[in-house]
């Protein structure tokens, strides 16, 4: 199973410049993100199929 509390430290300290979330573990990282204390910081690009890539907030395009 992933740490997805590790991604997620790791894309806001920029240790990391994206995430791809597939369909199948978007619920758990969904519920991980939402209790995250600087969430904010963190975006998601929706891609067809179901994919999800996050970045760091100053990242994206």
């Amino acid at each position: 199973m992933t740490d997805y509390q590790q991604v997620l430290d790791e894309l806001v300290a920029g240790k990391r410049q994206e995430y791809e979330v597939t369909p199948a573990d978007a619920f758990e990282f969904q519920r991980q993100l939402r209790t995250y204390e600087k969430r904010q910081d963190i975006t998601g690009r929706a891609l067809r199929g179901g994919t999800i890539i996050y970045r760091r907030q100053d990242l994206t395009d």
